[in-house]
């Protein structure tokens, strides 16, 4: 029997991959525990018009990615912060600061686990952070650290 994977199945293959089983594989298991459908026309046809769908999806919010990249590669943001001696911060700040600190002063919303910091920023001046804000796409944000007057 053909079918059509609804989930990943370790050994058949991906969502939305058309497999040949054997009928009681399908019959018994697959189609009962929602992991596969019949591979009817209809089916496929769906399949086909879903996998568009994504696609246009995907290359959509590339292409918004790419667009924020480049606004968010032209800015700096400013974090005001207190420090001790020879500019060592009391904390530090985090790429959730660095997060609010963006949305704040740009309006520019930016999810924090996509700020990628090695480390959290524990000195005064510039540091440069890269934003991911898509798997191909990322963009160099600086970062100006000050203290308080």
């Amino acid at each position: 029997m053909i079918v059509i994977l609804k989930q990943d199945c370790k050994g058949l293959g991906k969502a939305g991959d058309v497999v040949k089983v054997s009928d009681g594989h399908a019959r018994n298991l697959l189609i009962p525990k929602g992991i596969a459908a019949e591979a009817t026309d209809g089916n496929i046809r769906s399949l086909e018009k879903q996998k568009k769908l994504d696609e246009e999806k995907h290359k959509s919010e590339f292409e918004a990615a790419k667009v924020l990249a480049q606004r968010i590669g032209g800015i700096s943001i400013k974090i005001i912060t207190k420090s001790g001696e020879k500019g060592r911060l009391f904390g530090s700040i985090t790429s959730k600061d660095i997060a609010d600190a963006l949305a704040e002063q740009h309006k520019i919303s930016v999810d924090k686990r996509k700020i990628a910091l090695e480390a959290p920023i524990k000195n005064t001046g510039q540091v440069s952070v890269e934003v991911k804000l898509f798997p191909e796409v990322s963009a160099v944000l600086r970062v100006n650290v000050e203290t308080l007057a």
